[in-house]
């Protein structure tokens, strides 16, 4: 009896264990095949299949961040903007475009939960030496506050031409918050918010643990990049403030990156994503007048922000993008520097090129990351068979982020096509309905496609097979990287 009660409690319990894990999984996994594969791992694995399960088979990632940014504790996103229809924004786009992006206005309105604004002006500014000169001068001209946050901001030439001018804005008596993601800011030695604090600049690091093995919530960094001045003047898109986006010496940028000057009602809600990320990591309320001050038209572009990460706007831009998909009529053009795209994702592009959409989607050559290149190239036949079209850019290494459709609809700011942009790291972006702004941009994209080879099927498919096997482990690392 005891050597039966000895071998069947352990079973006993396993079973236990195993029920269970299994009921978690049938609860939280969304997908049947990853519910499939887990529940048969928990029962015929005993011990090490719960183990591995709740090593790896949770998703944290969200629960740790909405546990880690309560909701919003001082207004909520655009108040005090004044609405505007999706109907109206007829008037800024081509008329063939108007019926489809008006319902898209809509849809994404639904999605992000964030007025659409009128009245704002965007002007694109092509990498570091048109985009920090007007930065600069713009801090330079505060009056009352200045909002900067960026993932990664360096110890370097370019760092100290930013640092300089947020201490004499503070030495002017200007109201000035420094945000810099706490990964981002070991780029560099020392780190620029140390420097910024010697000089009397307040400046903070996101998500910064003392404790080094408990650094890092690596997944749950803040991506964005937002600069706004006296609550008026706003900057975002894809470029950190770093050396290699400015030329020296003759020589080109390591980095072509692309940012955005904005003005209009839109900045209130640049503020909104400064504000609850300051916030959340000081304590500290902005707001009143100084931060959010009366906002009057500035152009015609119709716009809204974008807030995005694992919390409460957990896969809003992954959201938009594919419903912009969906209604995409005539062209796509997509410039990024990661291409990871789920499975879904994928999808949408391959159904868009398949109704007879012209899908672009424009990538580096040669990648700063090179496990995610691999990863790429593993990727990247999925769209090529379904008739998306990719073009490889020459050095140097292309970091710009964009997004246009049908000529009259622009996504534009910090998140690349991967899940760490899409599903793990805080982002901010402007989607804008606007003819003009939308040509102007595509023909960024095109001049970028005039210089570029084209990836073809054939040519993925010639490359040799131990190039082949090493692109699709990395493949194996995509939800990861």
């Amino acid at each position: 009896m005891d050597i039966l009660g000895t071998f069947w409690l352990p079973l006993a319990l396993e079973a236990v264990l195993a029920t269970l894990v299994s009921g978690h999984v049938v609860l939280h996994k969304r997908d049947v095949r990853a519910a499939i594969g887990w529940v048969g791992i928990v029962w015929l694995v005993p011990v090490l299949g719960p183990l591995l399960y709740w090593l790896l088979g949770i998703n944290r990632i969200r629960r740790r961040a909405v546990k880690l940014r309560p909701g919003r504790l001082h207004r909520q996103p655009g108040q005090g903007v004044p609405p505007v229809e999706p109907a109206e924004v007829t008037a800024a786009v081509e008329p063939a475009a108007a019926g489809h992006l008006t319902a898209l206005a809509a849809l994404t309105g639904r999605i992000v939960s964030v007025p659409l604004t009128a009245g704002n002006a965007v002007e694109p500014l092509v990498g570091g030496d048109a985009a920090y000169p007007a930065m600069i001068a713009a801090i330079d001209g505060a009056v009352a506050t200045v909002a900067l946050t960026s993932y990664i901001f360096d110890h370097d030439r370019a760092g100290l031409m930013f640092a300089d001018a947020l201490e004499r804005a503070v030495r002017r008596g200007v109201n000035v918050r420094v945000l810099v993601d706490a990964i981002g800011a070991r780029y560099s030695r020392p780190r620029i918010t140390s420097v910024l604090y010697e000089r009397g600049v307040p400046a903070r690091e996101f998500m910064r643990a003392v404790i080094p093995w408990r650094m890092p919530y690596l997944n749950l960094r803040n991506h964005r990049k937002i600069l706004v001045v006296d609550g008026r003047v706003g900057f975002t898109g894809g470029m950190n403030i770093r050396a290699g986006c400015l030329t020296a010496g003759g020589r080109p940028p390591d980095i072509v990156d692309l940012h955005f000057r904005v003005e209009g009602p839109v900045v209130a809600q640049f503020v909104d994503a400064f504000a609850e990320d300051w916030v959340f990591t000081t304590g500290e309320l902005l707001d009143g007048p100084d931060w959010y001050p009366p906002l009057d038209a500035a152009g015609e572009t119709f716009a809204r922000g974008v807030a995005d990460g694992p919390d409460e706007d957990f896969e809003k831009t992954r959201w938009a993008i594919m419903g912009v998909l969906t209604r995409a009529q005539s062209r796509v053009r997509i410039v990024t520097p990661y291409f990871l795209p789920d499975q879904t994702l994928v999808t949408s592009l391959d159904l868009a090129a398949l109704r007879g959409v012209q899908v672009d989607i424009v990538l580096p050559a040669r990648s700063n990351l090179r496990l995610v290149q691999w990863a790429s190239m593993a990727q990247v036949p999925q769209v090529l068979e379904r008739g998306c079209r990719v073009w490889l850019t020459p050095p140097p290494f292309d970091h710009a982020k964009l997004m246009v459709v049908d000529g009259g609809w622009s996504l534009i700011g910090s998140t690349n096509w991967d899940p760490r942009s899409l599903r793990l790291n805080f982002e901010f972006n402007v989607e804008c309905y606007h003819a003009g702004l939308a040509a102007r941009l595509e023909a960024l994209a095109e001049a970028r496609i005039a210089t570029a080879r084209e990836l073809t099927l054939d040519g993925v498919a010639a490359r040799p097979l131990p190039v082949k096997v090493r692109d699709g482990v990395a493949r194996l690392f995509s939800p990861y990287l």
